[in-house]
């Protein structure tokens, strides 16, 4: 019995070293060195190649090393029957919290504003709206989205959630289905985008979803580059519609060095690093699975493949 780790990350020492500590009789094997296919019942994955999975004949589970799972469906060959488990792990749900909280408040207390006076050596009061005035968006109030919503609830913020189908969050309004997405992005003025990438929220951040939010309003974007435009995010920020965006994630990462993001005034982007995976903290549930498998039991936080999450 062996466990593959696939990354293309320079962390593969360290999950040998920790998967060493917590199941020591499972042979750990990291990538290139895959060694007998027919070995591996465990696979540990990030954005693995087409057909990588379907080779290993007696794969059993497949593990994103990462809360999304878009990397792992974009494999047109995935094996069949074989459950995909998305990685929940409180670390990285703190950490996504974490940025959106952090840009959140920047936006709010209108930091790139001040950040632009004192390049230019101009001291000036911007008006300032207290707390309760402003409204902020959750697209997506899953285990990310709901932590998000829930923490800036309580800093104060009028916060409402959009999701796919009705649920309840503390502290929040939730809008439901296409139908009221309109009036929740018409409603808030700085929108933060948790979702999972489906074939329902692929460019759900567009021209006309920009067009729905207040004047001056903004735009913090960590669930996955596929759902934002970003011709469209520029054309609105270039109008002065959208008065700034925070990017952690994009169609093509590294972005490319052409990008006109990377200059642009009113954008902040990151390097896809609003929550990293720590093994220290991730290793848990993926031990854990490993011996429900063993002792015949489902592993926990499998993923519907029809709905890509």
């Amino acid at each position: 019995m062996a466990l593959l780790l696939k990354t293309s990350s320079d962390r593969g020492p360290w999950w040998r070293e920790e998967f060493g500590k917590a199941l020591p009789d499972l042979e750990f094997r990291l990538w290139p060195a895959t060694g007998r296919a027919e070995d591996i019942e465990f696979a540990l994955v990030w954005k693995p190649e087409p057909g990588f999975l379907r080779a290993l004949p007696k794969l059993k589970v497949i593990f994103s090393l990462g809360a999304g799972v878009d990397h792992i469906f974009e494999d047109p060959h995935l094996p069949e029957g074989v459950p995909i488990v998305r990685l929940v792990d409180e670390q990285l749900t703190r950490q996504m919290v974490e940025y959106a909280v952090l840009h959140t408040l920047r936006f709010h207390r209108q930091v790139p504003g001040y950040e632009a006076q004192q390049r230019d050596k101009r001291w000036h009061e911007l008006p300032q709206k207290m707390t309760r005035e402003r409204r902020v968006g959750v697209m997506g109030v899953g285990e990310i989205g709901g932590a998000v919503a829930r923490k800036l609830a309580g800093f104060g913020f009028d916060v409402a959630g959009w999701a796919r189908t009705e649920r309840k969050i503390e502290g929040a309004r939730v809008f439901a289905g296409r139908g009221q997405l309109t009036p929740f992005l018409g409603r808030s003025e700085i929108v933060v985008c948790v979702l999972p990438l489906t074939p329902d929220t692929t460019d759900i951040l567009n021209a006309r979803a920009f067009a729905a939010m207040p004047r001056g309003s903004y735009v913090i974007s960590i669930g996955r580059g596929g759902q934002l435009v970003e011709t469209d995010l520029l054309a609105a920020l270039d109008s002065g519609h959208l008065a700034g965006a925070a990017l952690d994630v994009f169609r093509e990462e590294p972005l490319p060095a052409s990008s006109p993001l990377w200059t642009h005034p009113k954008v902040t982007l990151t390097p896809h690093v609003a929550a990293i995976t720590d093994p220290r903290s991730a290793l848990s549930q993926v031990v854990e699975n490993i011996g429900r498998v063993r002792r015949g039991l489902a592993p926990l936080n499998v993923v519907d493949p029809k709905r890509g999450y």
